[in-house]
């Protein structure tokens, strides 16, 4: 047997320690592996993906545990795994190489590079053997190596020309804006209207959701939708919006046992998902089921949302107080058994209650997914309850004691494999999902997983409060913080202010914001690089603007901009965040699904933005009251007295109610005493 060097054992990514036993001389990324390569004069291989990732697994265990193919991968190459959630940055630079040469992207994801680090040639999952117009990896390997040794020219011309096209398509549909805004023309209510029509062009008007299969939550989407139905009265939005949650609630997309969302749907009707679990989808569903919830006072909403928080506490929550990044789809090889059932094996568990549980569940003999159930909801409870003659609630008792049962039983099975490293931006998303939840749901609970979190994060991700870290595990923090990690973070704190009426989190936020101007910015346009100005290891600083599984880093800077800025009163913050949707406006109107964070941020500019300041000695519980509505676009502000370092609490004379105060670029409405006065107030704004 061929003697190899694997250099992965000793690295903290449970994905690179996957790979730590594998035949290949895998390198992490860094200076060893592309020392080595320059002075081989050899091609870099890189392979990234992420611990839950099926394609992943099935390409390790087809081709990276093979000696024959390890053995050519080892001879030719200089070969680098990557954990694309330690190390985002460069995964968006060769995702954006791929998809220029293949059309498409995905993970596995294979590069391949000269000793600079040009890519020059790839793909995603290769199979060992060629089918499907795919070809087989070996034969990949064989002729970019051959290409590497006769055809040198050709190669390096290929790296030249898609570094330059990475490099041009930083600037997707971003304009440098000059000059005064003018807000009439750029965001009028007429443009919030196509932006909306654009949307609904690609709506399922049956299953919910945008476009065909697979189908994403598209959580941003929907957050549009609920606020231009909550701006505009149109109905249509909120039936759409509304469907779409239904639908993935119902759906096995939703985990009806143990709560929480898998990361999409493989299919139109939300049956059959891609079974691993990640944190951030769970966060921004949480989120925006909460909006849901206050518009409709819906009790399905409010019970994916107590669900899904129940699950992330019982499986992603480190006792530091950290989130875990994801679980697997897979246990014992296998994608969804941990969460597939026979209908014999309900039957025995269940006993007298598994013909009706496994009617409700869409449970039969020969199984709905390759000869498995995936438990669904077919009809809502109230329908079938009906058709049943069964009154609604003995029949949610009766559903909720099987639940139990089954998720008792699921408990002894082989567990998917958890991902337990800690990254800041998706525990910063979950910490905002907390506080959302408080403020809907008034559990004190959720307010405190908030605080914790956030003291957890302090103590272990930074040690001067300004230089972050990106990821952590067994007390390690590694690889400086990246653009979401800080807009998520500064998104977070403010949120915390707003449930807490603590100001600290506050100036917390600005000295954040201040560092990312400093750090990030890309001075000609406004926006700002993912990556910060020292980093060295990246052949280009990329600019995210795309909302994709997770917010683009710029929308979310965007709206910390406003907020902060009318907050502190800083008009050179509210104009760049002007700037910066007025760069992109054209491209987000025209491809909102793409574009979702930045939409409902133009919206916001086209609705206005309420300032609403609370002062007085009852201003936790009139806080808690006025967080209870639907107020999407809004700077909250609260103390028991006025605070002259805050502008929109400053110079507020006492009183003995507790008064609410409605701003406009400072200027107060007379103060009303009653929550329903404000919210009558803002009807008439």
């Amino acid at each position: 047997m061929a003697k190899y060097t694997n250099k992965l054992a000793q690295e903290t990514s449970p994905y690179l320690l996957q790979h730590a036993h594998n035949p290949v001389n895998w390198y992490p990324w860094g200076d060893e592996a592309i020392n080595k390569a320059k002075e081989e004069d050899k091609p870099l291989l890189v392979s990234i993906g992420y611990a839950a990732c099926h394609w992943c697994h099935v390409m390790e265990k087809e081709s990276f545990e093979d000696e024959e193919t390890a053995g050519l991968m080892n001879e030719y190459f200089v070969n680098i795994k990557i954990d694309r959630e330690e190390r985002p940055d460069l995964d968006h630079i060769y995702m954006d190489a791929v998809q220029a040469m293949t059309g498409s992207g995905g993970w596995p994801l294979n590069i391949f590079l000269t000793p600079d680090g040009r890519p020059f040639y790839g793909g995603t999952y290769f199979p060992p053997k060629a089918i499907y117009n795919r070809p087989s990896w070996k034969d990949v390997l064989t002729g970019v190596a051959n290409a590497w040794s006769e055809k040198r020219n050709d190669i390096d011309t290929q790296a030249t020309n898609l570094t330059g096209h990475i490099v041009q398509s930083n600037s997707f549909g971003q304009q440098a804006v000059t000059g005064a805004v003018n807000i009439e023309e750029l965001f009028s209510m007429e443009k919030a209207e196509t932006m909306f029509k654009n949307i609904m062009a690609t709506a399922d008007r049956e299953e919910g959701g945008f476009g065909n299969a697979p189908k994403f939550p598209q959580t941003f989407t929907i957050g549009y939708l609920l606020r231009y139905y909550h701006l505009t009265g149109n109905v249509e939005a909120l039936q759409q919006a509304c469907l779409s949650l239904d639908k993935m609630i119902q759906g096995g997309l939703y985990d009806h046992l143990g709560g929480g969302f898998a990361r999409y749907s493989t299919d139109r009707e939300w049956l059959v998902p891609h079974f691993e679990k990640m944190l951030y989808d769970n966060a921004l569903l949480v989120s925006v089921l909460c909006d849901a919830f206050q518009l409709t006072q819906q009790p399905l909403y409010q019970q994916a949302v107590e669900q899904t928080l129940a699950f992330v506490e019982r499986e992603l929550y480190a006792p530091e107080k950290g989130f875990y990044s994801a679980l697997d789809a897979d246990s014992e090889g296998v994608e969804g058994k941990f969460y597939v059932w026979d209908r014999a094996e309900i039957e025995q568990l269940l006993q007298q209650d598994a013909p009706l549980f496994c009617e409700f569940y869409d449970v039969t003999e020969g199984g709905n997914w390759e000869h498995k159930n995936i438990l669904n909801i077919r009809k809502p409870l109230e329908v079938f309850a009906n058709e049943k003659n069964i009154p609604v609630q003995p029949l949610q008792e009766l559903l909720q004691r099987c639940r139990e049962k089954l998720l008792q039983h699921r408990e002894g099975r082989v567990r998917p494999l958890l991902d337990d490293k800690i990254l800041l931006g998706w525990n910063a998303l979950m910490n905002s999902a907390y506080s959302k939840a408080y403020s809907v749901f008034g559990n004190p609970h959720y307010e405190l997983v908030a605080r914790e979190n956030m003291a957890f994060i302090w103590d272990r991700f930074t040690r001067d409060g300004r230089h972050f870290f990106h990821t952590w595990k067994k007390d390690v923090a590694r690889y400086p913080a990246f653009l979401d990690d800080y807009a998520y973070l500064i998104q977070a704190l403010i949120c915390l202010q707003e449930i807490s009426g603590n100001a600290d989190y506050l100036y917390k936020a600005k000295s954040l914001t201040e560092w990312v101007i400093d750090r990030f910015s890309e001075d000609d346009t406004g926006y700002f690089f993912y990556t910060h100005n020292e980093q060295q290891d990246v052949i280009v600083r990329k600019k995210e603007v795309y909302d994709g599984a997770i917010p683009s880093g710029n929308a979310i800077m965007a709206f910390n901009l406003q907020y902060i800025g009318v907050v502190f009163d800083t008009s050179s913050w509210k104009e760049r965040a002007l700037k910066m949707c007025a760069g992109l406006q054209q491209a987000v109107h025209r491809y909102p699904g793409s574009f979702g964070v930045w939409a409902t941020m133009i919206l916001s500019i086209v609705g206005g933005v309420s300032e609403i300041a609370i002062i007085g000695n009852d201003v936790e519980l009139v806080r808690r009251e006025l967080l209870g509505h639907f107020i999407p676009f809004r700077v909250v502000q609260s103390a028991p007295s006025a605070n002259n370092d805050l502008p929109l609490l400053a110079n507020k004379p006492s009183s003995l109610n507790t008064l609410i105060y409605l701003c406009k670029n400072y200027q107060c409405s007379a103060p009303v005493d009653k929550v329903s006065d404000l919210i009558r107030l803002l009807k008439n704004v």
